[in-house]
């Protein structure tokens, strides 16, 4: 039977039927690949986040919107290189697909509701953040001024 509350204890099944964990050796393996695949979770935010800045940066190379857009700034669309499918952009997709099904992936992991896997993951997330992310605040720019965008 199924957990619905947090426990403790090294009898977990993670994810999959196949994967059920018995003895220490198998818990301890568990949660370090949580962590890694929480650490790779952040990893894998910081390089969409970089793809996506890129895409960003490589829009912004072309000339000024025309004097109508500057009225209606909401309204105007920079143009893409290579209409709307360009690589920066297809990159950036798939790398959300990747990181959200990870993402989900870790959500169901903690949904086992064992306390061990879920300071695992807490802790490759946070240690993640440190590790990848930490430079990102720096990265961030606001094209748009309203506050509700």
């Amino acid at each position: 039977m199924m957990h619905m509350t947090f426990y403790w204890g090294k009898k977990v099944t993670l994810l999959f039927d196949f994967w059920r964990t018995d003895s220490w050796t198998s818990y301890a393996i568990t949660l370090l690949a949580c962590f890694i695949f929480a650490l790779f979770y952040q990893y894998m935010e910081d390089r969409r986040q970089r793809f996506r800045i890129i895409s960003a940066n490589f829009r912004r190379n072309y000339p000024s919107p025309p004097s109508a857009a500057v009225n209606a700034p909401l309204l105007y669309t920079f143009p893409t290189v290579g209409g709307k499918w360009n690589s920066a952009r297809f990159a950036t997709a798939i790398l959300f697909g990747i990181n959200s099904a990870i993402g989900y992936m870790l959500m169901l992991a903690v949904m086992s509701f064992n306390g061990g896997v879920f300071v695992a993951i807490v802790l490759g997330l946070a240690i993640g953040y440190l590790l990848f992310r930490i430079g990102d605040e720096d990265d961030v720019s606001v094209d748009n001024p309203c506050a509700c965008a």
